[in-house]
């Protein structure tokens, strides 16, 4: 039988439906739509609709879900520059905030931090935690998703096994959800620029590098939450590069933001290479060139594997513009399967630095609503 939760599910498109068409889409009798609609409407998750719909005879009130109805904190939590937010339920950012942090300073100063910056931000919005109906943190490193808690993460010392959700669960009243980094900012590309596509994977080139797997327009994790981790795959040439991991040869470390920063003079960050390669600097060009190359031979595994739709490039190095795509693009046209790349597109991110806070509004969005009953 059809939940209040499958109920909004289907509201929550934007579109104003009647009882009678809710009926027909879920089978339900008129009378248990009737009551069920009258729980959303007292707890606000749904509106009537400002003009009534007819059909010929009596004009029929629709209600269509309200966006308004609770608000979402969202934390996308790098390795040395965190982003956060309050947005509705719709993922509309209603105010955010960025800030240079360095993951590496442990968990409880971290977390610490982000709850007192979410307390101002909702203050800023001018809401109360009373308001809130979840939150959504990205971590830049492995997260087992039933648990919520990093498993040995490279370049986050003192956070393995920590109990992330139930630390700010604790302090801030409200269910917490907690993902890898590029698997919320895979959910926010999807969600606001390719709801369509069924196939896509997105690459986060940052500090470190990542990638989101959207299977069946649905994410993939694996079977623990460690789905899409490329940056550990070992690429050729690389045998003599230690990884933070302990491995040698990993992608990360020879293609990696802070690999490419360690080559570069005055660069101690991805941004810092960026901002060269803004400048015209032909020696930072050329890394961040080779860099997209390299990508692009783990990634042409993947496209023949997967056979995505779509190819998304974000993270900071892909404020580079074309010359990490073109890398990318070079190798993956080239090794991969005519039939895997007769329609694939691969592209910069469209939302930037905000996929991830809007991805982790999605999924806390989700959890909600499907709990809702």
């Amino acid at each position: 039988m059809e939940s209040m939760g499958a109920l909004l599910a289907i509201l929550r498109d934007g579109q104003a439906r009647t009882k009678a068409d809710l009926a027909q889409l879920t089978g339900l009798a008129r009378s248990t739509i009737t009551q069920r609609l009258d729980a959303l409407l007292s707890d606000r998750w749904i509106v009537p609709h400002e003009e009534t719909i007819t059909s010929g005879g009596r004009p029929a009130t629709a209600f269509s879900f309200n966006q308004a109805a609770r608000v979402v904190l969202t934390a996308d939590l790098g390795a040395t520059h965190d982003r956060l937010a309050v947005t509705d339920l719709a993922t509309t950012i209603l105010a955010e905030r960025t800030a240079d942090v360095r993951i590496d300073r442990g968990p409880e100063a971290t977390l610490g931090w982000l709850v007192t910056s979410f307390t101002e931000l909702l203050a800023e919005a001018g809401y109360t935690l009373g308001d809130v109906c979840g939150v959504g943190v990205g971590l830049p490193g492995p997260v087992a998703h039933a648990s919520g808690r990093p498993v040995s993460p490279p370049i986050m010392p003192g956070w393995d096994g920590f109990a992330v959700p139930e630390w700010l669960n604790e302090r801030l009243g409200v269910p917490v959800l907690v993902d890898n980094d590029v698997n919320i900012m895979a959910l926010g590309e999807h969600w606001a620029a390719h709801p369509q596509t069924d196939h896509l994977i997105f690459v986060k080139i940052g500090t470190g590098i990542g990638c989101g797997i959207i299977s069946d327009r649905r994410l993939h994790r694996g079977a623990r939450g460690a789905a899409g981790d490329i940056g550990h795959i070992q690429v050729a040439g690389g045998e003599d590069v230690l990884c933070r991991c302990g491995n040698t040869g990993c992608l990360e470390a020879i293609a990696g933001g802070a690999a490419l920063a360690a080559q570069l003079e005055g660069a101690v960050t991805s941004r810092d290479v960026v901002d060269l390669v803004r400048a015209g600097d032909m020696r930072a060009i050329q890394l961040v060139r080779q860099a997209g190359r390299q990508i692009g031979t783990v990634l042409a595994s993947m496209v023949n594997f997967f056979n995505p739709a779509t190819v998304v490039i974000g993270g900071a190095l892909a404020e580079s513009g074309e010359h990490v795509l073109a890398g990318v693009r070079e190798v993956v046209y080239s090794r991969s399967l005519p039939l895997a790349t007769e329609h694939l597109r691969i592209q910069a991110s469209e939302l930037g630095d905000r996929a991830g806070m809007t991805g982790a509004a999605v999924m806390v969005v989700e959890h909600v609503l499907a709990s809702v009953d």
